[in-house]
């Protein structure tokens, strides 16, 4: 099936196929891929991930705040109770009042982080009402879309090197780009359906804050609603087999207009529904 879909891309390369044509959206800005010598997150594109970013730096004061209160406690023990200091060994045998301590207050602090993070959580699994469903297959290795309200659906495959700049992608995006991208609108409230065709896949946008399990008999679901538009690129994080580091994700956020007539095209290439028999039938 790779290989099938490999040559099909390759035919719509060599002719200028619609779906090339449609996905370029020439100067579309390339934001969500790792950058040289980047030790942060990506720029967090959605409210889903601008709150992974405030509870990570929340947590690093709490943990900053708990290393240096250790190390000092560290440092004073070793100075106080040096042999040179302390011939004698003290002979009690406990505190109440320490002991009390190392218990409430890491509970207290476990309790804070709770009162925090479990609202994210239940914000990002707590699916809303979609403007836009996408069921997404896992298979070995690559990545099946099907636009559900649509009716159509396409394979999404690793570009080669040598096939980069045909798609409008930079050489240093080997790895991230495919052949065919998700392309959705920018606001939009996205709600994407996963499951796995062979094994355990996982579909992940780090600048989304987005990462959900593709297991096979199971329909899982994640969402995102992206508020800048641009490129983004993901990729399978959990290892499903010989080719996993080439199973990359792809995702297009575009303005409301470039999408409408992206859909027009996609629905007439793939043989989707018409949107004016959508229309009709509601």
């Amino acid at each position: 099936m790779r290989i099938l879909t490999s040559l099909l891309s390759a035919v719509l390369v060599t002719l200028g196929g619609v779906a090339q044509a449609q996905e370029n959206f020439q100067g579309l800005e390339t934001i969500g891929k790792p950058k040289p010598m980047g030790i942060g997150f990506q720029f967090p594109a959605t409210e889903l991930m601008r709150d992974v970013v405030w509870l990570d730096n929340f947590l690093l004061i709490i943990i900053t705040a708990i290393s240096v209160f250790v190390t000092l406690l560290l440092a004073y023990a070793a100075f106080k109770f040096h042999k040179s200091r302390n011939q004698n060994p003290g002979t009690f045998t406990h505190n109440s009042v320490i002991e009390v301590l190392w218990t409430v207050v890491p509970v207290f602090i476990l309790v804070v982080i709770g009162v925090f993070s479990l609202p994210i959580l239940f914000k990002q699994q707590e699916i809303p009402e979609a403007d836009i469903t996408i069921k997404v297959t896992g298979n070995q290795w690559y990545w099946g879309y099907e636009y559900v309200d649509h009716g159509f659906g396409f394979d999404s495959v690793m570009l080669q090197k040598d096939e980069l700049a045909d798609y409008g992608y930079a050489p240093d995006e080997y790895l991230l780009a495919t052949d065919t991208a998700v392309v959705v609108p920018v606001n939009a409230t996205i709600v994407m359906q996963l499951t796995g065709a062979d094994v355990i896949h996982s579909w992940t946008i780090p600048a989304f804050g987005v990462k959900q399990d593709a297991v096979p008999g199971r329909l899982a679901e994640l969402w995102f609603s992206a508020e800048k538009e641009g490129i983004y690129f993901g990729q399978c994080s959990e290892l499903c087999g010989q080719a996993h580091a080439y199973m990359p994700i792809t995702v297009k956020v575009v303005s409301q207009a470039q999408y409408d007539a992206w859909l027009n095209g996609a629905i007439e290439e793939y043989a989707g529904i018409p949107q004016s028999v959508q229309l009709a039938s509601n």
